[in-house]
């Protein structure tokens, strides 16, 4: 039989280092963490006591570095059982922790370097510290830069490998005496436009969102997280790190994205942190893999997600028995339990949040016997705000509002929220906290949304609306998900703002790409044919099916296409995927200008 989860509260930790300190005196002996040792090319484990034992040694060599109290360290990790050590000791010791993502640009490392005045930064690789090295003059105010990986680089006197600067040893983790309510941590803001925010957050804020977050299903000391989002992102940190600990569950922190599907296969997890992004690219392939079957085998998968969706309904008391279900036996042993496979066999539960997740790939997954619960937050709000409860699940919907969190619509429909997870306010920006936290204390989200039976729908942005010049709007994030499920596209901008039609930027992906040159009868290794008038004509073909209950307007009229991937390294996207709408729109300028010509 499992055993529930050994639920922390808030009150009983009263800070995050509090947090692991309570988890340590429950269960010192239960694996805390698993991860894969580079080393002996092998997965290992850390207890939470061997994980106490290593936190000990970091705070102490933090401590031994005299830094004041409040003082922020930086913390630029892949997902690691060391992203972990350093933020707990860091914590521990009294500074304040800010994330840095490991793939962001230097120019906005030492942007929020400066912003914050970080003093101490945590880095991993040789290739990282080159990539700082090159612009180290931005880094003057920091004192000591720190690395994993054993770096040869004798001109730096502030440069130290983590294992000669730490102790040998240290004395027991003594318990904490950290203010909840006092800054843990300040996280920046990966906005699609301008320079990123600094969001200050409590440990009270990051506390009692895990804590809400854990009261919205029921987990198990036997759970089985699989970490693979960057915990530099609040989603992640605060479901795929501090949820676990309250619970007592274990986390097992995957190699890569790339190698994300052999981890399922190996670590079997039963709970996954996700985003839209993950369940996009394996619908796309599944569908891929489906056009080159038989008939027989498209359409028993059909039957498949058809009849699980049934299932799904009747958990859900929305739909009656219905004789077709009695197949579902023989369904579920020729290809649900095959993709439940590679996805490790164990998943129950998949939270889906960071951006919209369409309702036909929900229903797809959902059918095919994984529970997905559909999630909204932002990081300003710690950033779960909503999620849906299995027993009451709608994908359509972001869900209902956790314990202790209120909303309420404000006007033209915005999100407004209140409660202990909403930020304590953007470092060094007192106008910008008052611009997004109003006097009666509602953080306006900026999302526009409906609630019905208690469920929340986010039907756009205000300010991501595209107005057409004949005062048409269209939500450009609701025509990119439609199409998003053509396994031709990988990547996609909608523009028009102020033109009489949309069109799109297109990133198409590069077998399917080989396939359609094929079918248009023109050359695929010839940068002429991505837009040629054949080409554009079947993308055309392909993208205004999927937009068919689209009204007229928000049709697409013209495209341009490339096969080059947009990417955070150039500023493209942003660290949860997200378009970086202006950054695309200057690179694209001259192609947007064309597809506008004599209009």
């Amino acid at each position: 039989m499992k055993k529930s989860a050994d639920i922390i509260s808030p009150q009983e930790a009263v800070s995050l280092p509090g947090l692991f300190y309570e988890r340590l005196k429950r269960s010192p002996d239960n694996i805390a963490y698993r991860y894969y040792n580079k080393l002996t090319s092998s997965w290992a484990e850390l207890s939470w006591q061997q994980t106490a034992q290593q936190i000990s040694r970091w705070k102490t060599a933090l401590e031994n570095e005299g830094l004041a109290k409040g003082d922020r360290a930086g913390l630029m990790l892949c997902n690691c059982p060391h992203w972990v050590i350093y933020e707990q000791a860091a914590l521990a010791a009294g500074l304040v922790i800010v994330p840095l993502y490991t793939n962001d640009r230097t120019d906005n490392i030492a942007y929020i370097t400066q912003n914050a005045d970080i003093k101490i930064l945590l880095f991993e690789t040789d290739e990282q510290w080159q990539s700082l090295k090159i612009s180290i003059e931005q880094f003057a105010r920091i004192k000591r830069f720190i690395s994993l990986d054993k770096i040869t680089d004798h001109t730096e006197s502030r440069l130290n490998y983590s294992e000669d600067w730490l102790p040998v040893s240290s004395e027991p983790l003594p318990k904490p005496d950290i203010n909840g309510n006092g800054l843990a941590s300040i996280v920046y803001t990966s906005g699609t436009t301008g320079r990123p925010k600094g969001v200050m957050i409590s440990h009270h804020n990051i506390l009692s969102n895990a804590h809400a977050s854990s009261m919205c299903d029921t987990f198990f000391t036997s759970d089985q997280f699989l970490s693979f989002l960057p915990l530099s992102h609040m989603f992640e940190r605060t479901a795929g790190y501090y949820m676990p600990m309250i619970t007592g569950s274990t986390i097992n922190y995957a190699r890569s994205i790339e190698l994300l599907a052999e981890d399922l296969i190996t670590i079997k997890p039963t709970i996954l942190v996700t985003v839209p992004r993950i369940f996009e690219r394996v619908y796309n392939k599944i569908h891929t893999q489906l056009a080159a079957k038989s008939p027989i085998a498209q359409k028993l998968f059909a039957a498949t997600v058809d009849i699980g969706w049934q299932r799904f309904l009747i958990r859900q008391g929305k739909a009656n028995w219905q004789p077709k279900l009695l197949l579902w036996p023989i369904l579920n042993l020729l290809v649900a339990k095959k993709i439940m496979a590679k996805l490790g066999g164990n998943m129950r539960l998949a939270v889906s949040g960071g951006a919209p997740l369409t309702l036909n790939i929900a229903k797809t997954f959902i059918g095919l016997g994984l529970e997905i619960s559909q999630g909204y937050g932002m990081t300003e709000l710690s950033p779960v705000v909503s999620t849906n409860r299995l027993a009451d699940n709608d994908p359509a919907s972001v869900g209902q509002t956790l314990p202790g969190i209120s909303v309420k619509l404000g006007k033209r429909d915005e999100l407004l929220v209140k409660g202990p997870n909403v930020m304590l306010g953007y470092w060094d920006n007192e106008q910008a906290t008052k611009d997004i936290i109003d006097n009666d204390d509602w953080l306006h989200t900026g999302d526009i949304a409906r609630i019905e039976n208690e469920h929340i729908y986010i039907t756009g942005r205000i300010k991501e609306i595209i107005v057409l010049s004949n005062g048409e709007k269209v939500p450009p994030t609701d025509v990119e998900m439609a199409v998003a499920t053509d396994t031709l596209f990988e990547q996609m901008m909608v523009i028009g703002e102020g033109k009489p039609f949309l069109s799109a930027i297109m990133v198409l992906n590069l077998e399917q790409w080989q396939n359609l040159a094929n079918e248009a009868g023109v050359p695929d290794n010839a940068p002429e044919s991505l837009n040629s008038d054949r080409v554009n004509e079947i993308i055309m073909q392909r993208i205004n099916t999927k937009l068919h209950d689209f009204p007229g307007y928000a049709k697409i009229v013209r495209v341009y296409n490339t096969l080059e991937p947009w990417t955070i390294e150039d500023g493209l996207i942003t660290p949860k995927m997200s378009l970086k709408r202006n950054n695309l729109m200057e690179k694209f300028s001259t192609q947007v200008d064309e597809l506008y010509i004599g209009h």
